[in-house]
């Protein structure tokens, strides 16, 4: 018998050209997507295609238990990736093999797969896990909302994390199926169209489909004992909504308010191009908050929006976001005002339409309305920070930074970059800078200077610059518009 000697350095090379090239340059993902807002939302080294959540939930002790299986693509050579996310878990599995997995900072979950995943490589992954929603916190906050017969999640820049594991910024958008089975008499709410129901020893289990990407926020859940009502809006939009049995006084104003969804839907079509998506609707559930939230296909109400009386103003508000914010994402936290600048001037565009108060009143008497010494004027649209991500000057301000913009350009102009923006970059993410171009592209106006002065510039525009503010030159506050109190009642639409 006879045994090869092989010399150190020769082990050391053959040991070397038996580990993969894409092994030996792997590296972990990114625990943050690159957001500076939010510099651990998100993460790096792969992009999620699709979400498949397979849950049971029961409202009595608030208990989640879940398989989530997501189809990504890695975007680098990756010995390891993060998820976001804050259950229990008991299992990963990556292209079905078992991943070793721990868990690190606020909310990463940090996955190793038993072999390191080449650039380009379709990956398969399953995370099974379980936990109370209600006992998970953050930052020191919880965007998880018990309700007396249930739970919802819908909340805004962060929601998923409470209820399933993803790639949580809106940069990496994915279709998604939601699978909920709760105790018979309860429903499951969640985005887009319901495919099926089954019922089985006293759950019943609901199926749920959004088939054009979704940002993680975006996705939301609700479980409770509902009223749900179905339509077709006269533009052949399917419309569900879902109203808590327990609204109270309540009740009837949101449903005046929210049961015009469909009627909505098609008015603002006309302004902003055909409906994105498969179906349109919103739900009331029965929370303390105070805000509503965009989310897709399946708009989230607070009663407390409805506590004055029946309100389309802010239904006009988060219907304009299916097209400003949901199928036109933004590319970074900071690029907000294409989100909450236009649902705002959509607003105004309703109380024209209403006969409340033209645009270009509501306009005059925002601008007037506010000193130049007004903290107001302090917070810049185009980029307020996150603390001030959803301060009334992105709201208020960035409307008037629209309007600017309308009389910049011409109605002609003006409406044809309203319309044409979703088309350009539907189901896509875009940023303030993209929209400028876009905006001189379609008017053949330079526009840098006029972004600047409204929406990078923590100082009261000018006179001069505001001169299509019609009563900018005149003293004192114009008239308030008759929709000005509907308009804002919705002030707090996105104040958490």
């Amino acid at each position: 018998m006879h045994r090869r000697l092989i010399a150190p350095g020769a082990l050391a090379a053959s040991l070397l050209l038996a580990i993969p090239a894409s092994a030996a340059s792997s590296s972990p993902g990114a625990p943050g997507i690159g957001d500076p807002y939010y510099p651990a939302y998100g993460n790096g080294g792969y992009d999620v295609s699709h979400y498949d959540l397979r849950l049971t939930y029961q409202p009595r002790t608030d208990e989640l238990e879940g398989t989530a299986t997501l189809l990504a693509t890695t975007t680098q050579d990756l010995s390891r990736f993060d998820l976001d996310f804050l259950l229990d878990v008991s299992e990963v599995r990556v292209n079905g093999a078992k991943a070793s997995f721990a868990t690190s900072g606020q909310h990463e979950l940090e996955i190793t797969p038993a072999k390191p995943l080449p650039k380009g490589t379709p990956v398969t992954v399953v995370v099974r896990y379980s936990g109370v929603p209600s006992t998970k916190s953050a930052y020191g906050f919880s965007t998880w909302h018990r309700t007396p017969d249930g739970a919802v999640a819908a909340d805004e820049p962060e929601a998923a994390w409470w209820w399933y594991p993803s790639n949580d910024h809106p940069l990496d958008k994915a279709t998604y199926d939601v699978s909920v089975a709760v105790p018979d008499g309860t429903q499951a709410i969640s985005n887009g169209t319901l495919q099926s129901t089954s019922s089985r020893l006293g759950w019943t289990r609901y199926n749920w489909r959004s088939n054009k990407p979704q940002a993680t926020y975006l996705t939301t859940l609700a479980v409770g004992k509902f009223d749900i009502t179905t339509g077709t809006s006269e533009g052949g939009v399917p419309v569900v909504n879902a109203y808590s049995k327990d609204l109270g006084d309540n009740d009837g104003a949101a449903r005046a308010s929210v049961e015009r969804t469909g009627e909505l839907v098609d008015w603002l079509s006309g302004y902003f191009g055909p409906y994105p998506f498969s179906s349109a609707g919103g739900y009331v559930p029965n929370t303390t908050t105070g805000y509503a939230l965009e989310t897709q296909t399946r708009v989230y109400y607070s009663p407390k929006q409805f506590a004055n009386g029946s309100n389309t103003s802010v239904v006009v508000h988060e219907l304009a976001h299916q097209w400003y914010g949901d199928d036109v994402s933004l590319k970074g936290w900071k690029d907000i005002w294409i989100n909450e600048g236009f649902a705002r001037y959509a607003q105004w565009l309703w109380s024209e339409h209403e006969g409340e108060g033209t645009a270009q009143e509501l306009a005059d008497y925002v601008y007037a309305s506010h000193p130049a010494d007004d903290a107001f004027w302090a917070v810049e649209p185009g980029d307020p920070g996150p603390d001030d991500q959803f301060d009334i000057a992105v709201y208020d301000w960035g409307a008037l930074a629209v309007q600017a913009l309308r009389n910049e350009i011409g109605d002609d102009a003006f409406f044809a970059v309203l319309k044409g923006w979703p088309k350009k970059h539907a189901y896509g993410n875009a940023s303030v800078d993209d929209f400028r171009k876009y905006a001189e592209q379609v008017s053949g106006k330079q526009l840098a200077a006029l972004f600047d002065t409204w929406l990078f510039q923590p100082s009261k525009p000018a006179v001069s610059a505001a001169r299509g503010v019609s009563l900018a030159r005149g003293e004192g506050v114009p008239a308030r518009p008759k929709s000005w109190k509907r308009i804002a009642a919705t002030d707090s639409v996105h104040g958490h």
